[in-house]
């Protein structure tokens, strides 16, 4: 790590030491938080802003929102898991079945569901409904999980809603073999803070798995799975047949499932589980997809094929070809939601759907927060969605020169990962960011040099000094040369990051 000369003058860089002292005395994982079935076939004002909460500005809020965070830390994180949705059905009958109070669109998947889930909320808050939607893991702020009428619940309503289902959490957990983890305590919140609010629809994404995901005490009157890959193998299984038998446990009886487009022996085995419960299947591809699509300036224009028509001169502000078929599936979903395709045959007011997808953002998702030389952000975490993210920044850039800046953690499997990205990386930087699951640097240099070779990467323990290198890799070769810098390989790491370069 280089050394930094002693002045009197703040160093802006400092800002890194932050984040490291913030992580320490919490929890890791909190910070971590990353045939034969009926088919449906159609006959004949949106979120603003990025959705990234700052710290509260006031002190005692910014306490008191830290004391719940370090309440939380105290708990089981969301890598330790206990397979049951035992204690969080304890939880939510004591407090009133809360997740029954409003209908409901349930998302898995193993690549895209945080981007889809905002789109579908962004599709139906143009449609005039309140929304509420649950994702994760969170880019910079806890809060960020919890959306209220598409914008992240306040630090207040966060602190007051852990507060009212505080006392009900500590008689569960004495009831308990286990207490209720750190993600069964969060998903009670959402569940309870919809209810509260009321929301006329909650969008909600799994934290892993399905079946015996915490969230998976809703029955979404629509199912959507994402495409699988390999990513979580210890928990989930070992090949994407295994790993949709898991996730294919939120489709429910008389559902309409929306299925991305699958390997074909996962295919399967969500249409075995549709046929089971007599669900609706709408398959990208067949009933819906994506006409076509073209490289526009911010973003891409497309043309959608929903479950009840075309949608023509659709912009989407979000680069790469996944995030134009995670376009296809939000659609989808909404128009079933709507009962598009099986009450209805005819397609949703054109201009709404525009003007939603036009205001779509996913913070953190080839996300650019610098210019001259252009730095891009990418949460892509398994080697599925380091290819997207590799074909997206190509695709959209064009860069002639590309510096990669990486910090990944070390349960995952960074060969695959690297290797989708060493054609295009000129130059790689390997780094770490704050959390105690991060992959030591120079172990994640050992795999780099054998992809790469020893030329071609460089260790920077520190992020900033990683930010720093790579920002002047990228300048060597002039400010017209149309070099940039892709950071990427963990959703903490993009987070980091974005607070560095003053998005925070």
């Amino acid at each position: 790590m280089s050394e930094r000369p002693e002045n009197d003058d703040p160093d802006p860089n400092d800002a890194f030491d932050e984040l490291v002292e913030a992580e320490t005395d919490r929890d890791p994982d909190l910070a971590v938080i990353e045939a034969g079935s009926r088919t449906l076939r159609a006959q004949a004002g949106p979120p603003q802003g990025d959705g990234i909460p700052a710290r509260p500005a006031d002190p005692e809020v910014d306490r008191a929102l830290r004391a719940v965070e370090e309440e939380l830390a105290g708990r089981w994180g969301e890598t330790k898991l206990d397979p049951s949705v035992q204690r969080i059905a304890a939880l939510l009958d004591i407090l009133g079945s809360p997740q029954r109070a409003y209908p409901s669109i349930h998302i898995t998947g193993t690549n895209g569901k945080t981007s889809t889930a905002r789109m579908i909320e962004a599709l139906l808050s143009a449609f005039d409904l309140r929304t509420g939607r649950y994702t994760s893991p969170h880019v910079q702020s806890i809060t960020e999980r919890i959306s209220l009428d598409a914008a992240p619940i306040s630090a207040e309503r966060f602190i007051e809603t852990y507060r009212d289902i505080a006392p009900y959490v500590e008689m569960v957990d004495g009831q308990q073999e286990y207490r209720l983890s750190f993600f069964e305590v969060l998903t009670a919140m959402a569940y309870a803070a919809f209810a509260d609010t009321p929301v006329d629809i909650a969008v909600v994404e799994v934290g892993m798995g399905g079946t015996w995901d915490a969230t998976n005490v809703i029955d979404g009157d629509v199912a959507v799975i994402t495409p699988i890959a390999l990513d979580h193998t210890d928990r989930l299984g070992e090949t994407p047949e295994q790993i949709a038998g898991e996730k294919s446990g939120i489709i429910k009886k008389d559902a309409t499932v929306v299925l991305a487009q699958q390997p074909v022996d996962a295919a399967s085995v969500m249409l075995k589980r549709a046929v089971e419960v007599d669900a609706t299947v709408a398959r990208e591809g067949m009933e819906f997809g994506v006409t076509s699509r073209e490289v526009a300036v911010g973003g891409q224009m497309l043309t959608l094929r929903g479950l009840g028509g075309e949608y023509p001169e659709i912009f989407l502000p979000l680069y790469g070809a996944h995030q134009a078929h995670n376009a296809s599936v939000a659609l989808a979903a909404v128009e079933a939601f709507f009962g598009v395709g099986s009450e209805h045959a005819r397609t949703l007011d054109i201009d709404t759907i525009r003007s939603a997808f036009a205001a779509v953002t996913s913070p953190g998702r080839m996300e650019v927060v610098r210019r001259s030389p252009t730095v891009v952000l990418d949460a892509a975490h398994n080697p599925a969605g380091a290819r997207a993210a590799a074909e997206a920044v190509t695709e959209a850039f064009g860069f002639s020169r590309l510096v990669g800046v990486v910090g990944a953690s070390s349960d995952k499997d960074v060969r695959g990962f690297l290797e989708a990205f060493e054609p295009i990386f000129a130059e790689i930087v390997v780094t770490r960011n704050s959390s105690q699951r991060a992959m030591d640097p120079d172990e994640l240099a050992a795999v780099a040099v054998e992809v790469f070779g020893a030329e071609r990467v460089q260790v920077e323990p520190r992020l900033d000094d990683a930010l720093e290198a790579a920002i002047t890799l990228a300048e060597e070769e002039g400010e017209f040369s149309g070099a940039g810098v892709l950071v990427t390989g963990s959703v903490i790491t993009v987070g980091e990051a974005r607070l560095l370069m003053g998005r925070g």
